[in-house]
């Protein structure tokens, strides 16, 4: 996603499979510790929270606050590095990942730990709008889509391994041994950049006008951008605390937080590669299911009550409609912009990362403001609304799909 041109890379530098696949591992583990580092916070606010004498509600600024910054990364660091090579600039953005989360495990107050969450949002933006496409310039093109799964599998591997496993390891040792632990594996990240990625010089780099462009001229980008929005702030507005959700609302003992949100992550595995294959098929049903399974998932998790069985099923439903969400949705934008992957895909991060903050602030103030549950109805009525958005597109917003989504 570096680039504005054709899929194949244009440096002439004719390069091994094996070679190519290393670097997409390299590139899935940077991702893995981005995501692990950005919803670490979700498993860990009331610990945090109860160390550093804030709110559950404020402690959510800990996802708030590189959510914003990186919304804004996400297209000034792809255009300010359009002229340095894509390794040099992946490789200082994941190690900026590991000095921020080692900052965190010693702050001493919490204005410490939000500024360390901002270098991370600067992280997270920056390596997103680069890497997303990556795999363009890695691997023979027949092999870019397995690739593009493969990184973005990175995304669900957090939900599964990172966040839970940072949970557990915040239960047992405290919530800055979590945060340590994910400093050492950003600065990991960064050896196996500097190791198995090749030199990717810079192609032809965007402008800031470009993105403007794109989202004015392209009704298919304009209408994938809405959608990230909803179903992304409506997710992060409930998943955000779905730790005093698990714990008021369906009374799920505080020792098995780790084990539910661990199968929330398998699930989203399953839901990745599921929404994977189905993309290939059609992007508008794929992204029409999860609306509806991510919206009664979270419905029902308010109005079932108490009973940890419940919540499991339930935590497996939302878990296979989110997880279907990062690759979907990059298809999506994809599609609609072939010619203009880079300006588009640095709308698309910059919007979704926009919304994780949206959804964390205003969750935030459900939960201090009116009831815990409330979060699960506001969430699930802005991701309904995808339904519409979907409806509005047509056959020449993503070319090659059918011209209205299956039913």
């Amino acid at each position: 996603m570096t680039t504005l041109d054709s899929p194949a890379p244009s440096d002439g530098i004719r390069r091994s499979p094996l070679r190519g696949w290393l670097a997409v591992f390299a590139v899935t583990l940077g991702i893995f510790s981005l995501m692990t580092s950005e919803l670490l916070p979700v498993g860990l606010l009331t610990p945090v929270g109860s160390a550093l004498d804030v709110s559950d509600g404020t402690a959510g600024l800990m996802v708030t606050v590189p959510g914003i910054v990186a919304a804004f990364s996400a297209p000034l660091v792809t255009v300010a590095t359009g002229k340095i090579d894509r390794r040099l600039v992946l490789g200082v953005l994941i190690g900026l990942v590991g000095a921020a989360n080692l900052a965190s495990a010693f702050a001493t107050n919490f204005a410490i730990v939000l500024v360390a969450r901002f270098l991370v949002g600067i992280s997270v933006g920056g390596f997103w709008s680069i890497a997303g496409g990556i795999a363009l310039r890695l691997v023979p093109e027949h092999q870019v889509a397995r690739a593009t799964a493969v990184i973005f599998g990175g995304v669900e591997t957090a939900s599964v391994l990172g966040v839970p496993t940072g949970t557990l390891l915040g239960d047992l040792s405290g919530w800055r041994t979590a945060f340590g632990a994910v400093g050492v594996l950003g600065l990991t990240s960064l050896v196996c950049m500097v190791l198995l990625m090749p030199s990717l010089p810079p192609q032809r780099t965007i402008t800031l006008s470009d993105l403007p462009k794109i989202f004015r001229t392209n009704a298919g980008v304009r209408i994938g951008v809405a959608i990230t929005f909803l179903v992304i702030t409506g997710h992060f507005l409930a998943y955000t605390y779905v730790r005093p959700v698990l714990q008021e609302i369906s009374g799920v003992d505080t020792n098995l937080i780790s084990l539910l949100l661990l199968i929330f992550g398998v699930a989203g595995i399953c839901g990745n590669f599921i929404a994977g294959w189905m993309v290939a098929r059609n992007v508008r049903a794929t992204v029409l299911g999860i609306a509806v399974l991510l919206t009664s998932s979270v419905v029902l998790l308010a109005l079932a009550g108490k009973g940890t069985a419940v919540a499991i099923v339930l935590l497996v439903l939302w878990g296979l409609a989110y997880g279907g969400v990062p690759v979907s949705m990059q298809t999506w934008i994809l599609k609609a912009a072939p010619d203009a992957t880079e300006a588009a895909s640095s709308l698309y991060v910059s919007m979704f990362n926009w919304s994780i903050a949206l959804g964390a602030l205003f969750g935030g103030f459900a939960v201090d403001s009116i009831a815990t549950a409330s979060v699960l109805w506001i969430g699930g009525g802005l991701v309904i609304l995808t339904v519409l958005a979907v409806g509005a597109t047509n056959r020449s917003a993503l070319p090659g799909e059918p011209a209205a989504a299956a039913h």
